[in-house]
């Protein structure tokens, strides 16, 4: 059969155990335990989770499945066959078939994709890039004000109830300690009954303060906004910077996954607009068949999860957007001038927006750029910020074919969000209104995004040097690891292919729901999605949850629902009927690995420290085993070491030294706030002053590299 998911592998290991230790009585027990299982009221039904009336009876039934398969699934299969010799550089990036119906220049959209990315002026504050959480081997190594309360949290029932209590340090504005990991300590790491400590805390990355987007200021990097108070993120009532509910994942390699985020909300079809594909009905961009005509038109790009992924955290309040921004402003803000006297307005009534009369801004303009930066260093200004000769302006029309962007005519918005071509420039001063170019920015930023990242491919490790027939690449410690990785500790299970995740396009082409098959039950679930037991279900449900329009996330559930050509434009590779169990709740991507020694804190909570933590963990199989697909896998110290070996085998040079193409311009970055979890300074608005941390700029021969997280 190939690669098999990791619940077939580890169903398998423990049923040689078990079949050899148990009594025909015993067998006869666990049997009646699956017909038990079957009058358990854990399904889904007419589009909404019946959730269980306890947490415990939810986690037992989930536990108590996996261990009937164990029993009496005989047809789940455990062959695993190791990686052909062949290496990263062999998988093509996916991309969609139709991208040349937007994008007229790839060189230019890269360029444009890799400014969008880095430029601190994308965030309302003016500071917050897109590259401010993902700036060490593509994710985060910040550890001060770094930690989230459980705000994921709901009930047995479904309804919300975030827990909003830091356990780990009492306060936001903490400076983490490696004593603080893992968040849930035991004294014994091989048993899961050893508890010390238990925090249900997020470790992951700061954003932007609480606040009310009032208007943008065509050409100022700083959106106007009202600051409100913050009930949750804030020290002394001084509001602080917000932190991310949920662990940043390295953009690195991700355009090889299928859908993006860890609960997969960012869909593999981008429409345009925001990370929802098919699933927002509404979605739609501007088309100018000629620039006297527009029409609105639903567009729908396929492998293309990495542009829905990019146009999510500029519109979030946690991550670097005022709530109530569209990216129909945050394209406006870049401003305009008029072409004929080069001035902003010349006198003219021209849209409420450009009457501010501020020239544009120019790209990076707050950042040197490297004159070798392997992208951007032809445009660099060093040693003064930004790029020479360059708008944003020109650099979309570079790239984009001009039906998106070029027009005589203005889409109006009125209070009611109704949409109406006029002519420009118009004389209302009541609504909004944009450019095409500004009305299509999410188009512009998605897909240029998403051409940028899809050069960040680490396919040069030690590992991919092996694969490619040099035995000495690995050392023998990691060669032992690397058999271990595909036999006894069953990695392998869910960090397939050589994408070392079952998320990605490839391991999804061939299987995109996978089932185990027990007697009169059949078992469903998103393939690259498992629940290892992290942490309980109920504190963050995963891909179990549900898009903005009431949707589950999960696939297997929209297949039950008989959705799947509506929302996903494709047929389910199985029928899921009610007879099915669908397993979803508490599932999460599967991460690639590669550079994952230099990505920690680990897992989605970012609860785990070290790769021998993360080793230790899938050891003993889980911290909540009841809700867990993973068993115990008996490895000796010795064979973690090597497994753990093995894993530092899989770390791309070029990324640990920034590299090309990993190298970057400068960026400042929020690093927490001068004080404590105590005390703060108010910057005399209400928030806290920032302490900013310089990222100098690098050019394609790389540099230093940046420390690992708390190392």
């Amino acid at each position: 059969m190939g690669i098999i998911p990791i619940i077939s592998l580890v169903i398998f290991i423990t049923s040689l155990s078990i079949y050899l230790l148990l009594t025909s009585k015993g067998r006869f027990l666990l049997k009646s335990l699956a017909t038990k299982i079957k009058r358990q009221e854990w399904r889904f039904r007419y589009g909404k989770l019946n959730y269980l009336r306890s947490r415990i009876s939810r986690a037992i039934t989930i536990a108590a499945i996996i261990m009937t398969v164990v029993i009496a699934g005989n047809t789940v299969s455990a062959q695993v066959t190791p990686p052909p010799l062949t290496s990263l550089k062999s998988i093509s990036v996916p991309e969609p078939d139709n991208l040349g119906d937007f994008v007229k220049d790839k060189v230019a959209a890269i360029k444009l994709g890799k400014t969008l990315f880095w430029d601190m002026q994308i965030g309302s504050d003016g500071v917050s890039a897109c590259a401010s959480c993902h700036f060490h081997a593509g994710a985060d190594n910040r550890s001060k004000n770094q930690i989230a309360p459980g705000l994921l949290r709901i009930n047995s029932d479904g309804t919300e109830n975030p827990d909003t209590v830091f356990d780990v340090g009492g306060a936001p504005n903490y400076q983490l300690k490696p004593e603080d990991f893992p968040f849930h300590k035991l004294s014994n790491p091989n048993d899961p009954t050893t508890i010390i400590s238990d925090r249900n805390d997020v470790s992951s990355s700061q954003g932007v303060f609480n606040t009310k987007f009032i208007d943008v200021k065509p050409g100022s990097a700083e959106d106007q906004v009202k600051n409100e108070p913050d009930p949750v993120f804030n020290v002394g009532g001084i509001n602080v910077r917000r932190v991310e509910p949920r662990n940043t994942p390295t953009v690195i390699n991700t355009a090889f996954n299928f859908r993006n985020f860890w609960d997969g909300r960012a869909q593999d079809i981008f429409n345009g607009v925001n990370p929802f594909g098919l699933r927002d009905p509404n979605a739609a961009v501007v088309k100018a068949e000629n620039p006297n005509q527009l029409e609105f038109v639903k567009i729908s790009l396929k492998n293309s999860s990495l542009a829905s992924q990019a146009v999510g955290p500029p519109l979030s309040s946690f991550e670097s957007s005022a709530d109530g921004r569209t990216f129909e402003e945050i394209g406006d803000k870049f401003g305009r001038i008029d072409k004929k006297s080069l001035s902003a307005a010349k006198g003219k009534k021209l849209p409420r927006k450009l009457a501010k009369k501020l020239l544009p801004l120019r790209p990076l303009g707050k950042q040197v750029v490297h004159p070798q930066d392997s992208v951007l260093g032809a445009d660099s200004r060093s040693p003064q910020p930004g790029l020479k000769d360059r708008t944003y302006e020109q650099m979309i029309k570079d790239a984009f074919k001009s039906e998106w962007w070029k027009s005589n005519r203005l889409i109006q918005v009125d209070a009611e969000g109704r949409r109406t071509f006029v002519k420009k420039p118009d004389r209302s001063l009541q609504t909004n209104e944009y450019t095409l170019m500004e009305y299509n920015f999410s188009l512009f930023f998605g897909l240029a995004v998403q051409l940028y990242e899809s050069t960040l491919i680490s396919d040069n490790t030690p590992y991919d040097r092996f694969l490619e027939g040099n035995t000495t690449a690995l050392t023998e410690q990691q060669q032992r690891g690397k058999q271990l990785f595909e036999g006894k500790a069953r990695c392998i299970g869910c960090h397939s292919g050589l994408e070392l995740t079952n998320a990605s396009v490839t391991s999804i082409q061939k299987q995109r729901l996978a089932t185990i098959n027990i007697p009169n039950q059949r078992i469903v679930f998103d393939n690259g999605f498992f629940n290892i037991g992290v942490r309980p279900t109920l504190e963050d449900t995963g891909v179990g949850g549900q898009d903005p329009f009431g949707n589950p996330l999960s696939e297997s559930r929209v297949a039950a629902l008989g959705k799947f050509p509506q929302l996903l434009d494709s047929n389910p590779n199985i029928t899921v009927s009610s007879n099915d169990r669908i397993v979803a709740d508490g599932s999460f991507k599967t991460p690639g690995l590669r550079n994952v020694e230099l990505t920690a804190p680990y897992f989605h909570n970012g609860g785990y420290l070290t790769l021998l933590q993360v080793v230790d963990f899938y050891n003993r199989g889980g911290d909540f085993r009841q809700q867990s697909a993973l068993a115990p896998l008996g490895l000796t110290e010795t064979e973690k070491d090597d497994l753990v070996a093995f894993m530092k085998g899989l770390t791309d040079e070029r990324v640990l030294y920034d590299k090309a193409p990993f190298d970057h311009p400068q960026l400042f970055i929020p690093n927490g706030h001068p004080g404590n979890s105590t005390s703060v300074t108010n910057d005399s608005t209400g928030k806290a002053t920032d302490s900013l941390l310089e990222i100098p700029a690098v050019g394609k021969n790389g540099g230093s590299g940046t420390p690992n997280f708390l190392s």
